[in-house]
């Protein structure tokens, strides 16, 4: 019969739970491992649980590792988000796996996974201006209940407003934002379920609630989706933005906050595309109507967002697997909700209207590294546990995602996280006269026709793995 092969692992513990430590051990001391002792912060004594030897971890080093032949540094969930950011930086360093406690059904904390993937810590302030701008205003959300809009609405309710008016379609959504804010107890905000694109109904809002500040931040985001629906990205993110932006002006809004994306940036798809139209109508209206700021927020991928890859791989590594990239050398820029949230309100106190703020989300990830950490931190191995499979770039997609246009360039905010990035000028008649001929003919256009006319207003929009390629010949 042949023997497994053990593997010689370290445990990181906490030196205040021995207990917790004792019961680890016994879990995992079995044929497959070989426990060559308990890491701590700072305790170091000869013999630790067990009988267990234990070291610090300033003492694990690659002559450590080569000495012991480590395989595996090995934790669980009970540890500090802080914690386990310094096991993972001393694994990449030394070259051995870090793996969750085997057998261990808890997930990572989302907090801790997010630092761990964008492998930086994130970079949230606490802003006295935003508390000094907000206070007793009346502020408007649209599309309230999404993943992203949901913690601006949770963030703007700390403040001392007068109202919060949370707006959404999505009427299950926004009943669970309501009832978490009642549980909290907010009490000065109303939920409304309403369409951006309804004229009629957004009026009677806008002259109800008379909103002093408004983050419009309702669109549709899905690239693959919106490659098959130019009409529906048309409706809601050219022309539902043109509706709330003009709303704004007629009921002298201080300041509006377009919500936009880094694939508004040379666009290759419907969604990036309709997302740079609605940033150029904003810039047309700023130069116009100077007694409301507008103002543009400019962001990558967010980790944990309603369809992005981070929900997508837990829930394929829950099934076993594989999990799913479109292309081994994808790459994106990513932050966190929170990040998300706090620059979307910076950004509401900046500037004097017309700025396009965007984030310094440092490197860009590679999202075939991001699934191999997440199996590794969900104590599997890569391919034997769960493999990855390479699916093909989607409709529209792109391999790398920037977020600042040609011809553009950035200057500093007062916030070292903040850039502003500074556009070419835009012919304002052409654009507003062009937006309002789709205002008028969207009904009667086709998908090709829609997209034609967009790509009029954006030259640099051009298709890629897309039924639309042809348009750009």
């Amino acid at each position: 019969m042949r023997m497994l092969k053990k593997r010689n692992v370290l445990i990181y513990g906490d030196v205040t739970s021995p207990d917790i430590i004792c019961e680890q051990l016994r879990l995992i001391d079995d044929a497959k491992y070989v426990v060559v002792g308990v890491v701590f912060d700072t305790f170091n004594i000869k013999t630790g649980p067990n009988n267990f030897k234990t070291f610090s971890i300033e003492s694990i080093n690659l002559d450590f590792v080569h000495r012991f032949s480590i395989e595996q540094f090995i934790y669980n969930e009970e540890i500090t988000s802080s914690q386990l950011i310094k096991i993972a930086h001393k694994c990449n360093q030394l070259h051995i796996e870090l793996r969750l406690l085997p057998n261990n059904k808890s997930t990572i904390a989302d907090n801790i996974l997010s630092e761990l993937l964008l492998e930086r810590k994130e970079s949230i302030s606490d802003s006295l201006v935003i508390e000094d701008v907000f206070i007793n205003k009346t502020i408007l959300v649209t599309g309230a209940a999404g993943s992203i809009e949901s913690e601006i609405s949770r963030q703007l309710s700390v403040y001392q407003l007068t109202q919060l008016v949370l707006v959404d379609q999505a009427e299950s959504a926004l009943y669970d934002l309501q009832q978490e804010l009642v549980q909290n107890g907010i009490t000065n905000f109303i939920t409304l379920v309403a369409d951006v694109r309804d004229e009629k109904r957004m009026e009677e809002i806008f002259t109800t609630y008379q909103p002093n500040r408004v983050f419009h931040a309702a669109a549709y985001k899905h690239v693959p989706l919106m490659e098959q629906s130019p009409y529906e990205a048309l409706k809601i993110n050219i022309l539902g933005t043109k509706l709330v932006a003009d709303l704004s002006v007629k009921c002298k809004v201080e300041g509006f906050v377009m919500v936009s994306t880094d694939k508004a940036v040379n666009p290759t798809n419907v969604m990036g595309a309709t997302k740079r139209v609605a940033e150029m109508y904003i810039g047309c209206l700023s130069k116009q109507h100077k007694a409301t700021k507008f103002t543009i927020t400019r962001f990558g991928n967010v980790l944990g967002s309603n369809g992005s890859v981070i929900p997508l791989f837990k829930k394929q590594i829950e099934n076993g697997g594989p999990l799913t990239v479109t292309h081994k050398d994808i790459t994106r820029y990513f932050m966190t909700i929170p990040e998300a949230c706090r620059l979307v309100l910076e950004a509401g106190t900046m500037g004097v209207g017309g700025e396009i703020y965007i984030f310094d989300m440092g490197k860009s990830v590679k999202i075939f590294d991001m699934a191999k950490r997440m199996i590794s931190l969900s104590g599997l191995k890569y391919p034997d546990d769960i493999d990855i499979e390479i699916t093909g770039l989607r409709p529209g997609e792109k391999l790398f995602e920037e977020l600042l246009a040609d011809g553009e360039n950035t200057t500093k905010t007062y916030h070292e996280k903040i850039l502003i990035a500074k556009s070419e000028e835009i012919n304002e008649t052409f654009v507003i006269s062009k937006i309002n001929t789709l205002y008028k003919q969207c009904k009667t256009l086709t998908n090709l026709e829609i997209v034609k006319n967009i790509k009029e207003l954006v030259p640099e929009y051009l298709s890629q793995n897309s039924e639309y390629e042809n348009l750009d010949v």
